[in-house]
């Protein structure tokens, strides 16, 4: 896709929901197609700098959502993962197969860090990282608890020595 995509895709630039990640990446063009393969990505709109290089604005969605892209531009002041080295920042995806999204986007050149485990809040939960340096954690709501059993199933979980893998963007 370029700036000749039609007046849809030239709307589907503006999100009708309240928050939208904008990830500054080093390579946005190779971050797209990463996208597409690992999490089925729609290539909404994608504009090219002035260098006919990089890329100034790309939107991308995943699923129901919208995903903006911009590549890394150290005179600008926009840097990605890979130069900040590590992010704080979690991107959540909510599917209907943890399993099979997971094992897409590893294939596709994810790090794994975390597989898919049932999880003391009802969800199937995993975590990786994007070759890009962006964490991304994907999950299946697989049980309904109240608030009280996530409470003990957290309690028991730590009593058993859970939980020591860390903050998913941690290098």
């Amino acid at each position: 896709m370029s700036t000749d995509a039609n007046t849809d895709n030239c709307n589907s630039m503006r999100p009708n929901n309240t928050v939208t990640p904008h990830l500054v990446c080093a390579g946005a063009a190779d971050a797209i197609e990463f996208y597409k393969k690992a999490f089925n990505a729609v290539e909404m709109f994608r504009l090219p700098g002035p260098d006919g290089k990089t890329l100034m604005h790309a939107a991308l969605r995943i699923g129901n959502s919208p995903l903006f892209l911009v590549d890394e531009n150290p005179q600008w002041g926009c840097l990605s993962p890979k130069s900040l080295k590590g992010t704080p920042v979690t991107i959540h995806l909510q599917v209907d197969n943890v399993d099979e999204l997971y094992a897409q986007a590893v294939k596709a050149g994810g790090l794994a860090k975390m597989a898919p485990t049932d999880m003391f809040w009802g969800d199937r939960y995993g975590v990786l990282v994007d070759p890009f340096g962006h964490a991304w954690s994907i999950a299946t709501h697989v049980n309904d608890y109240t608030p009280e059993q996530i409470a003990e199933n957290a309690k028991a979980m730590f009593a058993s020595g859970g939980a020591d893998g860390g903050c998913p963007g941690s290098n």
